[in-house]
């Protein structure tokens, strides 16, 4: 056999010795598949190369504090609404009265008896003794635990002891019986609007005036909605620049994953040349390393492989399995 042929054979396996990862090369495929059947165990393939960066130049002044740029400090302003808050009051916390019990059978005597103190309540209302009017109102809850304007008129009554909390329990139990009286959601409307809960409030208020109208819910409504509107608008303004926050954000992701798959595309390019070079100088074939840098499809490296290395490795590997 032709001794330059074998020494160029040594060059290849010392090549492949010291970079294994070249058998992983589609073009040596035929190679690969032959040591595997030959019994050979492959090492997997190594991982990119990484090259050294250049030296950061280091600062020693002081830093300043970062400044916020005016898109930060616009989004800040932003989020933080100013609505008048004149005539919220703290949420009561205490323990709930009782709402009756819904299993009882309830008569005609029990009906006249809860009219009764229904009748009380609302006398010791117009005089008013509110805790008198809570407790009647309660008694008539107990004895017609199903009537939906008995837990509407004791609402009004914790509306007017500044109790809102109380107000909506009683509110949500009465609209679970009747949803189609007014009354239940005028007080809640008026609950919410102790609190604070501007859009509920306009919500409660609006449909109260829709099952029955009056002008004291109306100017409540007229008083509540600017309020509750300006909240929408703002969530609304927040939600647009939030989405439109995210869009740049995603728009600048995948222009960076694009720019790194182009980079590593041009880094793998680059190593593939070295490879080829350092296996065809080794080989006695001396090419400009400088030429491969100016290709740039990987596949005319590949190209090229096929038809300069591929042809003499197969002649020397068969001219070498006949001797």
């Amino acid at each position: 056999m032709d001794a330059q042929k074998l020494r160029d054979l040594s060059a290849f396996v010392q090549h492949c010795k010291g970079s294994p990862s070249v058998l992983h090369m589609g073009e040596l495929r035929f190679f690969k598949e032959w040591l595997e059947s030959m019994g050979a165990t492959i090492p997997p393939p190594a991982e990119h190369p990484k090259f050294p960066e250049a030296p950061k130049e280091t600062n020693t002044e002081a830093k300043e504090p970062p400044v916020s740029s005016p898109e930060q400090a616009s989004e800040s302003q932003e989020s933080e609404l100013e609505i008048d808050d004149e005539g919220v009051i703290e949420a009561d916390l205490e323990e709930p009265i009782e709402m009756g019990d819904d299993s009882i059978e309830v008569t005609e005597e029990l009906m006249d008896q809860a009219n009764e103190k229904k009748a009380e309540a609302i006398n010791a209302l117009g005089e008013g003794h509110l805790e008198k009017a809570l407790e009647h109102f309660t008694e008539a809850i107990k004895l017609n635990p199903r009537l939906a304007i008995l837990y509407a008129k004791r609402a009004s009554v914790y509306v007017k002891m500044q109790k809102p909390n109380a107000a909506i329990r009683d509110c949500d139990k009465a609209i679970s019986i009747n949803p189609d009286s007014a009354q239940p959601y005028k007080w809640r409307g008026k609950a919410h609007r102790l609190l604070g809960h501007w859009e509920k409030a306009a919500l409660d208020l609006a449909t109260a005036c829709k099952l029955d109208y009056d002008d004291d819910t109306s100017a409540l409504l007229k008083e509540v909605q600017p309020r509750a509107q300006k909240i929408v608008d703002h969530r609304r303004k927040y939600e647009r620049k939030s989405e439109e926050k995210a869009l740049k954000e995603r728009m600048e992701r995948g222009k960076k994953a694009k720019e790194e798959h182009e980079k590593a595309r041009k880094v793998s390019g680059k190593v593939l040349a070295s490879c080829f070079t350092t296996f065809l100088f080794q080989a006695g074939m001396f090419v400009d390393i400088s030429y491969f840098h100016l290709l740039s499809q990987v596949s005319f490296y590949m190209q090229f492989l096929v038809n300069v290395n591929e042809y003499w490795i197969m002649k020397s590997l068969l001219a070498h399995s006949y001797m």
